[in-house]
């Protein structure tokens, strides 16, 4: 990892040699009145039992391919990567007139819940992997649009446009949340061309109170180059600003929406492509979901005493 702190080192925070994984897809899961069946990826260690699960929501129009570095990194360390496709993705090629595209956003949240549902299935189509799985300890984390999918199930809501309601979607087989460069409060902060093409984009922060890293790029100016919000930056660590289950924020110097590259290996929509980034956002979600699942206290404390008392030139952590 290039520019790191010395005390945030592989051996200061806990994190051993990687192991080889395995990878399966695409694991179809019938998926009756979503209109396609639900394809998924599993990555696991091809050793050791009682493997944490994260389930992972990708970016609007990406899939189940994506997320590489994320992915094969936490698999290498430990543990089991669920990464469904949504149908916003574009190996699906929907129309945007699709009578489905509205009730997208919810319809992720559902992909979501159906992979926690058929863990079965899912366990007996990775070859090894029977009997290893630790389903008392499930994350969910996801990237961009991935971020309001993942939080519904640590407990965010979002205003319906179409019930005009706010439904707990909440699950509770989840523990533990990584949130990145995920969009902040709607109303007035997103553009007249947001409020009508994703009047979704209205959560509610005050219901996350499942534990939850936040992970932001200070130079994230996306969603606002793409008419989304009239707000910066600075939007992104609302998650963590205006819910109760945030714990902590980790903002990244000189990080742009995809932070370094997480959403793949040299990807063309990685702008600010950084090695030494993407590498300290794996270690620090790595000892992050350990904490907060309850594995290992240690190795999260090291990060995040460094990142906050120290000087690091790629980023700084603030807890509540």
């Amino acid at each position: 990892m290039t520019e790191s702190d010395p005390a945030i080192t592989d051996a200061a925070i806990g994190l051993g040699a990687p192991t080889p994984i395995v990878s399966v897809k695409p694991i179809t899961l019938p998926a009756p009145g979503r209109g396609d069946d639900l394809r998924v990826k599993v990555s696991a260690p091809t050793t050791g039992r009682d493997l944490p699960i994260i389930v992972f929501s990708h970016g609007s129009g990406s899939s189940l391919d994506g997320y590489g570095p994320l992915a094969d990194f936490w698999a290498a360390h430990g543990f089991v990567v669920i990464q469904p496709t949504h149908l916003d993705s574009r190996t699906l090629g929907i129309p945007r007139d699709d009578p489905r595209t509205p009730r997208i956003w919810r319809l992720r949240v559902e992909d979501l819940k159906h992979v926690l549902d058929r863990l079965d299935l899912l366990e007996a189509a990775v070859p090894g992997l029977g009997g290893r799985l630790d389903r008392s300890r499930i994350a969910a984390a996801g990237h961009s649009f991935g971020g309001q999918t993942a939080g519904n199930l640590l407990g965010l809501r979002v205003l319906d446009p179409e019930t005009k309601e706010e439904a707990d979607l909440s699950d509770s087989r989840v523990r533990a949340g990584v949130l990145f460069a995920t969009a902040g409060e709607g109303g007035a902060n997103l553009t007249p061309f947001a409020a009508e093409h994703f009047a979704y984009m209205n959560p509610n922060f005050t219901h996350l109170t499942t534990p939850t890293l936040v992970v932001a790029g200070d130079r994230d100016d996306t969603p606002r180059k793409h008419r989304l919000t009239v707000r910066g930056p600075d939007w992104m660590t609302e998650p963590y600003l205006l819910s109760p289950g945030g714990e902590s924020l980790l903002t990244l110097f000189g990080a742009e929406h995809s932070l370094g590259g997480i959403a793949g290996y040299e990807v063309k929509e990685t702008t600010d492509e950084h090695p030494g980034r993407v590498a300290l956002v794996q270690r620090l979600t790595w000892a992050y979901l350990r904490h907060a699942l309850g594995i290992d206290d240690a190795g999260w404390r090291t990060a995040e005493k460094a990142l906050t008392e120290g000087t690091h030139p790629l980023g700084r952590i603030e807890s509540k």
